[in-house]
């Protein structure tokens, strides 16, 4: 998983860089364009937009990490998704489902203080780490990590004879 994460990254990352140079020579050709064009209407269309625009690219690339932990958080608030959400976002190696839960439980949290707390220093650190690495690497580091964070609890698991289900990486 971990392989094709940094390889799927890399490839994105291609891409995004060819696109973003792409981009570039056109918006240099579409300038005059932008005079042309009536403006775009809705003062929380453009509170929302401003509020984007001045995220850093690293805390754009969390928002969307953090969108799919608060959904994950409240599906588990509805009663007729526990049976679902107890085989796939939770790990347990006495599972029928092994794999994917080692992906999907990352994004499980029981408590919303838990959760928040969570994504306030995914947040806090994103922009210094994004910087760095890059979104793409980011990503597949975050993913890379959850999946060994929860190999490493199913060997836990295994080496204790403890088989009950936890969430989270």
């Amino acid at each position: 998983f971990t392989g094709s994460a940094f390889g799927s990254a890399a490839i994105w990352q291609y891409e995004s860089l060819k696109s973003r140079v792409q981009t570039y020579f056109e918006e240099a050709r579409a300038d005059w364009m932008d005079k042309m064009r009536p403006q775009k209407r809705g003062e929380f269309r453009k509170q929302v937009n401003s509020w984007w625009n001045n995220l850093t690219e690293g805390q754009r690339t969390v928002t969307g990490i953090i969108a799919a932990n608060v959904f994950v958080f409240c599906l588990w608030r509805l009663p007729g998704m526990r049976r679902f959400m107890f085989t796939y976002f939770t790990s347990n190696p006495s599972s029928r489902a092994l794999c994917s839960p080692m992906l999907l439980s990352t994004f499980s949290h029981f408590s919303l203080f838990h959760m928040a707390a969570n994504m306030y220093v995914l947040w806090s650190f994103s922009s210094s780490i994004v910087s760095l690495l890059g979104c793409e690497q980011f990503i597949a580091v975050y993913l890379s990590a959850g999946v060994i964070s929860t190999f490493v609890s199913y060997v836990a698991k295994m080496a204790t004879g403890r088989f009950e289900p936890s969430l989270g990486a």
